[in-house]
């Protein structure tokens, strides 16, 4: 009887197998199909044609053996997203491998599918379909970074067989819960990922995932979770995997979640990254044996390492990274034998990296794969402990302050495929060594003092090598011209090499490279054409200072999305060349490009450039600015400035409502600045001098350009008055008005000028931005010279109302920009007497009220401004005594001249009399004698300043140690 039940079991097998998939479920298949876009044709076997009609052998399906229903769908898409290596072509193809559309309720005929896998794909924000929470035989649903958005379904705590359940959202799709309850109905689940679904809402998320028994994986990372009062007990004890990353969790949670990890005896995995906690590290949380993988980085974790870290000896990988912890490394994680990755960036070791290397060089050293200590204050040189570590895969010493040579031991790790050692104070030459990493992929020496030839011998056995960053060394590249490179290098920075006076012609074998540096590398040969023939489109380009010459070869420029190109001070002439819609940043200045600006900004009108940042200055184009930015709504930084354009402002420059910097200084330009330029409200910096330009001062700058932090029309033909509505610009950090035609009286509102009454420290993301970039740069006279601001120009405060005709006093209001550095009234027409309260402007360094009409004397409180380094108050009408103090005494008697002052540094006397005298006159025993008074009393002061600072020194030894303990310090952090 039984051997019959086998027969038959074996026939009906036989049958459905011959038959092939259930008829309600093809079709079931086919309808879901009908309703999504298949863009690179995955589904293409799901077909009747061509024998495929048993979709039991369609891509993606899975059938039971015996009853022949669909069991699984494996539609996940089968090229993820790469990462930032990715050529355009590669992302391209991801992107048009997803399915997309919708999904039909078609599914719930699949009756017995217990595996539906959508993750990876573009459903364009659509909702999860609620009907998913129907397929009550599904053990496994990834919808993850599948493109679904909105609400999620409380429907799907109907599926109770549910084991595995991932929703991981992608960065726009707007996920979001706001209630989890229905998340103990999966009283089964084994594995919950919600990451990135918006979860601020949900106040009784902790509560609901207390009641899941079998909960063995939970990812909880970037969800906003709420900060919410912890149940009494945590019952996860099952857990293995904990990632409550990227959510701002603070101490009073964080606390509640470090008590109950102690009953977590199961736990492996934990990752509380990117979150809040600003204490120290729970002692106890050193104590559970099973954990391997810890991640506690980029919180603000503070106190030293704690000698208990060694006691996870199950421990694998240690990330305490971004932190505010303090070494040293303690001696104990020695004893963590079964270590691969440590990752302490960014922590203040402040030790020596040889000790930390003896610490490690025992059983830890053999199991090593990845060793990151980058900023970390390490000191010390590199020894040939490096040899203990045979494993290493990954060795991050960036950003410190290590120094001496390479060591030649470094050629010993073959398994090394990262090799960062940038911006340290390395010295010597590169050994030969090197060559011998055969699985090298990523070497960074940046940044350091090295020096010497570099060749083949050194380079030229590293078949793996992909990026190489080198710049800012002094090395000499000296390889034979027909050398073809056995690596395909997909990043070469080579800046501040000497590569030879010809381009590198071996660069034409690498036909993946993206990403290319060697501007200042002596190179004085003209642009190949095949610097644009690379199957993969460059990503950034550096080509700037060197003397390339002749013209840009006039061929369509193909760069990938958000390019740089800079081709900056260099010798390159002719038109200017056009450049593709995908260009980002485009620097171009300080060349000799002739001509007009058209052949670029008109070239194609109908299509929208990419530009955001243009930089054409220092060149010798003419003629007028064309009527064509419609196409460039991007561009955020526009520099025109040193050449000979003519003509006026285009008003359609006033339609780039995204710009922040707008250079236009030293060319011809006239006209009037157009109105339209109010709707520019984003604008920081607007520098229009050294132009021809006329008529008055717009009131309306005042009233639209609210964000101003920059106003330079200096040296123009500007008339009339200086509008009021300029001091409700309270951002305003610098105003140049000077070599203009103004007149009437400084406006008694300057006390508006927030920005220079009181220092607030940043300027705004957007000003940030650009300058981060390096295309904020800032012209201001300052101490009578022409000067360059970018990084630092958040430290300026300077007005410049110079070479005009203003009259009146100087307002008193003035004396409330306590932030001020620089001011130059100099060449008016002003009286009245200086400001008394001069002197409460303490951060001045610069005064110039020369060729003027003030009287009176020189307030004493000028000799409170103990930064001044710049004084001239030359041809006025002013009288009396010079106020005593170091600064004002050490200027040149040329900043007095023209007046009726007496005592130093001028010659004249002050008699008790009051009646001036000059040398010569019968005065000058008194003169000798002032004169004296003067040095004797500068002596003494030094005299008294000198033993009160360096007396202790010499008479107290533990002062004496103080001294030579932080002068010890001082000379560390100066290097």
């Amino acid at each position: 009887m039984s051997v019959l039940l086998v027969l038959l079991f074996l026939s009906l097998a036989t049958v459905n197998i011959n038959e092939g998939c259930i008829e309600s479920e093809r079709q079931a298949l086919f309808m879901f199909k009908h309703d999504v876009t298949d863009g690179a044709n995955r589904l293409s076997s799901w077909s009747l044609h061509h024998g495929h009609g048993d979709c039991c052998q369609w891509d993606g399906v899975v059938c039971d053996n015996v009853t022949a229903h669909v069991l699984e769908l494996h539609l996940a898409n089968p090229r993820p997203l790469l990462d930032d290596y990715g050529s355009d072509a590669e992302n391209e193809a991801t992107e048009r491998s997803k399915l997309r559309g919708k999904i039909n309720p078609s599914l719930l005929n699949l009756t017995h599918l217990s595996y539906l896998n959508l993750s990876q794909n573009g459903f364009g924000g659509i909702p999860i379909p609620d009907f998913i929470g129907c397929i009550e035989s599904l053990r496994h649903l990834d919808l993850s970074k599948a493109g679904f958005g909105g609400l999620v379904p409380n429907q799907l705590g109907n599926l109770s067989s549910l084991e595995y359940l991932n929703l991981t959202a992608d960065i726009g799709d707007n996920l979001y819960a706001t209630d989890l309850q229905w998340l103990s109905g999966l009283s089964l689940i084994e594995h919950l990922d919600l990451s990135a679904v918006d979860l601020a809402q949900a106040s009784n998320w902790l509560q609901v995932l207390n009641t899941l028994p079998f909960l063995k994986n939970l990812y909880l990372s970037g969800c906003k979770l709420p900060q919410v009062p912890p149940p009494t007990h945590i019952n996860l004890s099952s857990l293995a995997i904990l990632d409550l990353s990227l959510n701002d969790i603070e101490n009073s949670l964080g606390g509640s979640i470090f008590h109950g990890l102690v009953n977590m005896t199961s736990l492996r995995h934990l990752d509380l990254s990117n979150n809040l906690f600003n204490s120290s590290i729970p002692e106890s949380l050193y104590s559970l044996d099973s954990l391997q993988f810890l991640n506690l980085g980029s919180n603000k974790f503070r106190g030293k390492l704690s000698s208990a870290m060694g006691n996870m000896t199950s421990a694998i990988d240690l990330d305490l990274s971004d932190n505010e912890l303090e070494g040293p490394i303690p001696i104990t994680m020695g004893n963590l034998c079964n270590l691969k990755s440590i990752v302490f960036s960014e922590l203040n070791l402040n030790q020596d990296v040889s000790t930390i290397l003896t610490v490690l060089s025992g059983c830890v050293s053999n199991q090593l794969d990845k060793l990151d200590l980058s900023g970390c204050h390490l000191s010390g040189q590199l020894t040939n402990q490096l040899r203990n570590f045979k494993s290493l895969k990954e060795l991050h010493l960036s950003g410190n302050s290590v120094s001496g040579p390479i060591p030649i031991s470094i050629g010993e790790l073959s398994s090394l495929r990262v090799l960062e050692l940038d911006q340290n104070q390395l010295k010597g030459q590169l050994p030969s060594s090197i060559g011998k990493l055969t699985n090298l992929e990523i070497l960074d020496i940046s940044t350091n003092l090295l020096e010497g030839v570099v060749s083949k011998t050194y380079i030229g056995n590293l078949p793996k090598l992909k990026v190489f960053q080198a710049s800012k060394n002094s090395f000499v590249l000296r390889v034979s011209p027909d050398w073809i490179p056995p690596f395909e290098i997909e990043l070469l920075g080579l800046r501040s090499w000497n590569v030879g006076s010809m381009f590198p012609l071996w660069l034409h074998s690498q036909k993946h490279l993206r990403y290319l540096d060697i501007s200042g590398s002596r190179i004085s040969d003209s642009l190949p054409s095949w610097l644009w023939n690379f199957s993969s489109p460059f990503q950034y380009l550096n080509l700037s200072h060197n003397q390339i010459h002749g013209q840009i070869p006039g061929i369509p420029w193909t760069m990938s999305v958000d390019s740089v190109i800079d081709l900056s001070f260099n010798l390159l002439s002719g038109p200017l060349a056009q450049i593709s819609p995908n260009v980002f940043f485009i620097d171009m200045s300080n060349n000799n490009f002739s001509g007009s600006l058209s052949p670029l900004l008109c070239y194609k009108l109908k299509e929208t450039m990419g530009t955001v940042i243009l930089n054409l200055g220092g060149n010798v184009l003419f003629g007028g600015i064309p009527d064509c930015w419609l196409n460039w709504q991007n561009l955020q930084v526009i520099k025109l400035s040193n050449n000979r354009l003519n003509g006026s402002i285009p008003s359609s420059m006033g339609t780039l409502q995204s710009i922040v910097s707008l250079h236009l200084q030293k060319n011809h330009l006239s006209g009037e600045i157009p109105l339209s330029l109010n709707n520019c409200t984003d604008l920081i910096l607007l520098d229009a001098g050294e132009n021809e330009l006329h008529g008055s001062i717009p009131r309306w700058i005042g009233d639209s350009l609210r964000k101003l932090v920059v106003l330079s029309l200096r040296s123009n033909k500007f008339s009339g008055y200086i509008p009021d509505e300029l001091c409700t610009i309270g951002s305003l950090q610098v105003l140049d008005l000077a070599d203009n035609n103004i007149i009437g009286s400084i406006p008694r509102c300057v006390s508006k000028f927030r920005a220079m009454a009181n220092f607030n420290g940043s300027m705004g993301t957007a000003i940030s931005y650009v300058i981060g970039a390096g295309t904020f740069v800032a012209t201001i006279v300052m101490k009578g010279q022409m000067l360059e601001y970018g990084t630092n120009l958040n430290l300026v405060r300077s007005i410049d109302l110079s070479n005009n005709k203003l009259s009146g006093e100087i307002p008193v209001e003035v004396t409330g920009l306590f932030e001020l550095k620089t001011l130059n009234l100099s060449h008016n027409l002003l009286s009245g007497t200086i400001p008394d309260r001069i002197g409460e402007l303490r951060s001045l360094e610069s005064i110039d009220f020369s060729v003027n009409k003030f009287s009176g004397s020189i307030p004493e409180s000028m000799s409170y401004l103990t930064f001044l380094s710049h004084l001239n108050l030359s041809f006025n009408n002013l009288s009396g005594v010079i106020p005593s103090s170091t600064q004002l005494q050490s200027f040149d008697s040329s900043c007095y001249e023209g007046n009726q002052l007496c005592g130093l540094p001028v010659p004249n006397m002050c008699p008790e009399n009051g009646t001036i005298h000059g040398v010569g006159h019968g005065g000058g025993n008194d003169n000798e004698n002032e004169t004296d008074r003067f040095w004797f009393g500068l002596v003494v002061g030094f005299v008294i300043s000198f033993w009160s600072v360096f007396g202790p020194l010499v008479f107290d030894k533990r002062w004496r140690s103080i001294y030579t303990l932080f002068g010890s310090q001082t000379n560390v952090e100066n290097h």
